[in-house]
């Protein structure tokens, strides 16, 4: 039966609210909320027309954002001034390196939604504007070589802003740098995996290499299609449903099994090396944005790991005759997804 109370996934649309107003909001799960997270999290965050994720940074986390809808407008301040500003739209992602000082905003007529995902648990932030109300009138002024009343008229807070709203529409800067290294235009680029009952987009440094301890797959398996049983050596797995129902199954290193049903909205956590499996439920093709703590994650699956050894050695491990050992096909790579020949199990 699914365990509707898995420790392993909850709801990010039905997150805990960070931030709530007219302009947006900003759901999150993170280890307080999802306490086997470990070197990931993620937010959702929701943006009205017009409205601006203020100018922040994470003390102790990469982003790896994924435009969901809208139209929006970045900018990146990072080490040494180098300053990007690029624009990006539905099905593509942007990559903020730890303490790169950066802004989200709303540059269409409708609103906007993203998932934003860490490279930490618990991820820090600062805010420029709570940065700024952090410092006196006169060490502002002497920073930007002004008298220190000019900085009396401006209310300060140490605390984040998260979203406001400017007056008028938005000012785009007079160069645009669609081709950013930080830019990525992950559902642009031809499918790793494109098979008849689903694909695999890959975000990673083979294809993106401003990629530094995170990457992301975009996967999608119709009900003619299933992931494989597999694990990751070196990188835990946190997914996001986007579309579809899908049933999990996770292997717990005591041999105990969790068994969950995931629909839109969900997000799920594979610790590392965990062996789990993925199979669509009803008669929608699933969409999952699957996220990882390497920039580029390995994969071992069970089609290739029957073939590896000898029928001699499987044989004996599974406790059957050779003679009894179904013959399993040779895979020197595994498929990632494969065909869906049998009946889905029941509950």
């Amino acid at each position: 039966m699914p365990n509707n109370e898995s420790p392993h996934r909850t709801s990010l649309v039905e997150g805990i609210k960070e931030f709530e107003s007219d302009l947006g909001s900003v759901t999150k799960v993170n280890a307080e909320t999802l306490p086997i997270l470990n070197r990931l999290s993620i937010k959702r965050l929701l943006l009205a027309p017009g409205a601006i994720r203020e100018p922040h940074w994470h003390a102790n986390a990469n982003e790896l954002t994924y435009c969901v809808s809208g139209s929006m407008l970045v900018g990146i301040l990072g080490n040494q001034t180098s300053f990007s500003t690029f624009t990006i739209g539905a099905g593509q992602m942007f990559f903020a390196p730890s303490g790169s000082l950066h802004h989200i905003e709303n540059i269409g007529d409708k609103p906007a939604e993203l998932i934003v995902a860490f490279g930490h648990e618990l991820p820090e932030d600062f805010s420029f504007s709570g940065a700024l109300g952090a410092m006196s009138d006169s060490v502002l002024g002497n920073t930007f070589d002004l008298p220190a009343e000019e900085f009396a008229r401006i209310p300060r807070s140490t605390e984040s802003a998260y979203i406001v709203g400017s007056d008028g529409g938005p000012t785009l800067p007079p160069s645009i740098e669609d081709s950013s290294a930080l830019r990525f235009d992950v559902e642009g680029q031809t499918p790793a995996v494109e098979l008849e009952y689903g694909s695999a987009r890959l975000a990673r440094t083979d294809s993106w290499p401003a990629l530094d301890g995170m990457s992301m797959y975009s996967l999608r398996i119709s009900t003619a299609g299933m992931r494989e049983p597999h694990w990751h050596p070196e990188t835990a797995e946190m997914g996001y449903v986007q579309q579809g129902r899908a049933r999990m199954t996770v292997q717990d290193p005591d041999g105990s099994l969790d068994t969950y049903e995931l629909g839109a909205g969900d997000v799920y956590f594979i610790p590392r090396a965990y062996p789990h499996q993925i199979e669509v439920l009803g008669d929608e093709e699933i969409h999952f944005l699957v996220y990882f703590d390497q920039a580029t994650p390995g994969d071992v699956g069970y089609r290739a790991s029957g073939s590896a050894f000898s029928r001699e050695v499987v044989a004996a491990t599974l406790d059957v005759a050779v003679e009894d050992l179904p013959q399993l096909p040779d895979t020197p790579s595994d498929p990632l997804i494969v065909a869906r020949i049998n009946p889905v199990d029941p509950d």
